[in-house]
């Protein structure tokens, strides 16, 4: 085996090393005023505690070492002290372990516990869930805010473990509730929570009085922060799949956890944090950025049948700032609905924690169907703002019907000579499409002038697909049977399972499937009488055309089962206005003589081709002459 030596790097590397700790230990050696002020912290510390400092050894200190209700002698309050440290004192005059103060405006009725010293229970006072019951974002433990921090007599403390102590002021028509975590009268850490009367948003202030020689800033101060998300709507898993942790990042990036399955990030200079439950948030908003921040989502929705009270857990981790010995955070806590006219008044780009869709699909949502919807709702019952802004969506794009139905009828037309030219042409497949392009040309009647305004539909389809199950508005808002247009209206429940189809029967997926079927049935009849026989090799249009007109519609009827009834309420309506603007088109608009005749006097005129075209032409006039050339070696 060959002898490890040090080389020449190596024992300068070292060299620099120790240097870097010498200068370390030389600049961060206390000033005279903080030798004198730690010296001051431990008298007054042993003051307290009447006992020698604790060992070295770290101590971590959970909620089962203490609670006030044991502290019934000195022999029980030393234990304490033991463990605690400076901050038994906290312990010593907590009375009750389980104390809340109840702060009720007229949005929230809001809990503090002095066990942790944050919220206990948040209650949305305007909202109630698929059985009535009121809106809880917490409740019954199922949130988690601790900071986990040092101490200089190396105790490792979270301040879920400890208990503060309230004081409740006003400030203005403001409620102030000051919950103090205390090493003495004047030494503590504070939450403090400034509840605004008619706002979702709480001001929230983490900081630190008289604590700089108590907390170790060697120790990360870290905050951790967790919620698992209550199911608040009839189906968990539709609900699920709108429940995600958003954030902004970057300065105004936006990024989601992963929706299904579990997720973890790290990511850094983040401006807020969503916990986002479908149509309702918890937002934590700092008011500087985060610099780094750890990021998990965990999904718990295995099985809709067994877990029917939570969908996801989130937890965020971050370190507090520590500056001057002190902490002093300020944050805004929102609790309320992911509603985008509610989240646009804190002007923090919250209401892009909504899913409106990425890119042109957002832009369409945000620019055109809310402010529409909105402006409809108002003076229209819900369903019948649906209906007119689906007839306001399909007059517009009405003119992609007509061209796509034109081309159709210029293809029919002219099907008798193109399988003229391909019969002629059998054995020379490139001459074959050469003549084909040629006379679509001149025609006019090119297959994609069809398909292209049909690509135009595209972006309005996703649109609304993204817009009706986010729209908040529709909440609990009934239209005839339908009892919720954000969820599935059904009119019957099975008494078993159908895999990905559920255990109820919705109705507006059946008439939207419905019209899809009628609807493809006119639209492929049309395309097949002008599609010409199959090329070889290539695949057979018609039969792909055939079975999608049975395929769709199933598709239609499993898929939205479980999905937003306005949403189905849409297709089903936009498919019937379909059927009638094509039936107009058909048999009032588009005289086929008349095409014929247009045609003609269009074949008769030089056709001059366009860029493609001309492409397209040099390539297969290559292609010919490559294959002559093969032809004539092979002889």
């Amino acid at each position: 085996m060959e002898e490890k030596k040090l080389d020449t790097n190596s024992i300068i590397g070292f060299i620099l090393i120790f240097g870097i700790l010498l200068y370390m230990l030389y600049t961060n050696q206390p000033s005279p005023e903080e030798i004198e002020a730690k010296k001051q912290a431990e008298i007054e510390q042993k003051a307290v505690e009447k006992q020698p400092k604790a060992n070295q050894e770290t101590l971590v200190t959970t909620s089962e070492d203490f609670s006030p209700d044991l502290v019934n002698d000195s022999i029980q309050l030393e234990q304490i002290k033991t463990k605690l440290g400076a901050f038994a004192y906290a312990t010593s005059i907590a009375t009750e372990s389980d104390k809340e103060t109840v702060v009720t405006t007229e949005l929230l009725t809001l809990k503090f516990t002095n066990k942790g010293g944050f919220l206990s229970e948040v209650k949305l006072n305007e909202f109630v869930n698929h059985d009535s019951i009121p809106i809880y974002i917490i409740k019954d433990g199922n949130s988690v805010f601790n900071i986990n921090f040092g101490t200089t007599d190396n105790r490792i403390l979270n301040t879920q473990d400890l208990f503060f102590q309230p004081i409740v002021t006003n400030n203005g028509d403001n409620t102030v509730v000051s919950m103090r975590l205390k090493v003495s009268e004047l030494q503590f850490l504070e939450y403090r929570y400034e509840v605004k009367p008619n706002d979702y948003m709480i001001d929230f202030t983490i900081r630190s009085q008289g604590l700089d020689n108590l907390i170790n800033g060697a120790y990360p101060i870290n905050l951790d922060w967790q919620l698992k998300s209550k199911r608040q709507s009839k189906s968990i898993s539709y609900e699920n799949r709108y429940t995600r942790l958003t954030y902004e990042y970057e300065g105004g990036k936006i990024d989601k956890l992963k929706q299904i399955g579990d997720d973890e990030e790290v990511e850094k200079d983040l401006s807020w944090l969503s916990y986002r439950q479908h149509f309702f948030s918890n937002i934590l908003v700092p008011a500087k950025p985060i610099s780094s921040a750890t990021l998990v989502s965990k999904d718990l929705v295995e099985n809709e049948d067994i877990d029917t009270v939570f969908t996801k857990q989130y937890a965020s981790k971050f370190a507090l700032n520590f500056s001057g010995g002190q902490i002093n955070d300020n944050f805004g806590l929102y609790y309320g609905p992911t509603d985008s006219k509610v989240l646009k008044q804190y002007n923090k780009n919250l209401e892009e924690s909504i899913p409106f869709g990425w890119g042109i699909f957002g832009w369409i949502n945000k620019a055109l169907f809310i402010p529409l919807f909105s402006w409809l709702s108002s003076f229209l019952p819900y369903g019948i703002a649906i209906i007119v802004m689906t007839i306001m969506v399909k007059i517009v794009l009405s003119f992609v019907q007509y061209k796509q139905f034109l081309s159709q009828a210029k293809m029919k037309i002219l099907k008798p000579e193109l399988e003229a030219i391909r019969e002629k042409y059998k054995d020379n497949k490139l001459k074959a499409q050469q003549e084909t392009m040629a006379l679509q040309n001149k025609a006019g009647a090119s297959p994609l002038s069809g398909c292209l305004p049909g690509l135009m539909q595209i972006p309005v389809f996703y649109a609304l697909f993204m817009f009706f199950p986010t729209a908040f508005d529709l909440r609990q808002k009934s239209f005839l049977w339908a009892d919720d247009l954000s969820s599935y209206d059904a009119i019957a429940n099975l008494p078993f399972n159908i895999p990905f189809y559920g255990d109820h029967v919705s109705l507006f997926p059946i008439l939207a499937a419905i019209a899809i079927f009628f609807y493809m049935k006119m639209t492929t009849g049309q395309q097949m009488a002008s599609q010409a026989p199959p090329q070889e090799g290539m695949p057979d249009m018609t039969k792909m055309m055939k079975y999608m007109i049975y395929f769709s519609p199933i598709l239609m009827l499993f898929f939205f089962n479980n999905y937003a009834s306005g949403l189905s309420l849409y297709y089903f309506v936009s498919n019937l206005i379909s059927i009638g603007i094509m039936l107009v088109i058909k048999n009032y608009i588009i005289n086929e003589d008349k095409v014929l005749a247009k045609i003609e006097v269009s074949k008769s005129k030089p056709k001059k081709q366009n860029k493609f075209q001309r492409k397209m032409q040099e390539m297969m006039e290559q292609a010919e002459k490559q294959k002559q050339i093969q032809n004539k070696k092979k002889k």
